[in-house]
């Protein structure tokens, strides 16, 4: 934790910031339903105090539909959110949605949960999640197989999570969202903390100036790392007061 605060002391002297965060697994803990998802409060309130300093850029870049996460967020518009895994801005969709496929998609993903206990079918604007956290273990590896081979026909993106496929119909990426928020606000560094694998698409475009913080185990390419959405509410403040 120590060479983290010694970053964090440090990125908060450029002078333009960009501090940006996941959702869920990060900025809010992990639940059972999804809907039930509210960032910690500490952690909220220092992203949002972070958002009212001068030079600095505070923002969400999440998995969920930007509508949803701006209601389960409760952040107010001095934070960025970027919904749709990087695809959904303020100003739409980055690319044009196929409507048709994600019919598709959707009613196949909606027979394959039908019948297997806790596997579920999650849409937003842009793609299809099949959840299996709730499952039991034989049904939620049935559920993704079936998945899977149904994908081979379909031109969507794969996103995997934990317990989680998604099929995107258009291409997603949080590192592109990252860049394109940085080009934005003319951030000089970025601040960014993520606990899943969709999160490394950002680390992976972070500079040698910026500061990578990964949330919880596994393999990385983010230079930092804390055990839970506490430790985030701790690094936000750290920074929060470094920044002042």
């Amino acid at each position: 934790m120590d060479d983290l605060q010694h970053a964090l002391t440090a990125i908060a002297q450029t002078p333009r910031l960009l501090v940006t965060s996941d959702f869920d697994g990060t900025l809010a803990p992990i639940v059972n339903n999804p809907a039930d998802a509210r960032p910690l409060p500490a952690a909220a309130e220092a992203l949002v105090a972070l958002a009212a300093l001068p030079d600095t850029t505070a923002a969400l870049i999440s998995g969920r539909a930007r509508g949803v996460l701006k209601e389960l967020s409760g952040m107010p518009d001095s934070v960025a959110l970027v919904g749709s895994h990087g695809a959904e801005f303020d100003t739409g969709f980055v690319r044009e949605i196929d409507t048709d496929l994600l019919a598709t998609i959707t009613a196949t993903l909606r027979g394959i949960a039908a019948g297997r206990p806790g596997v579920t079918v999650e849409t937003k604007p842009a793609s299809v999640a099949l959840h299996v956290r709730n499952a039991d273990p034989a049904d939620g590896d049935a559920a993704f197989a079936a998945a899977r081979a149904a994908a081979t026909s379909w031109d969507a993106h794969l996103t995997t999570g934990k317990a989680v496929l998604e099929f995107a119909v258009i291409v997603t990426d949080k590192g592109e969202a990252v860049d394109e928020l940085r080009r934005r606000h003319g951030a000089t560094a970025v601040v960014f903390l993520g606990d899943d694998v969709t999160d490394e698409k950002a680390f992976r475009r972070l500079r040698e100036t910026d500061v990578g913080v990964k949330v919880g185990p596994g393999d990385t390419l983010a230079r930092y790392r804390v055990s839970a959405p506490a430790d985030v509410a701790e690094v936000l403040r750290f920074l929060l007061a470094a920044r002042r």
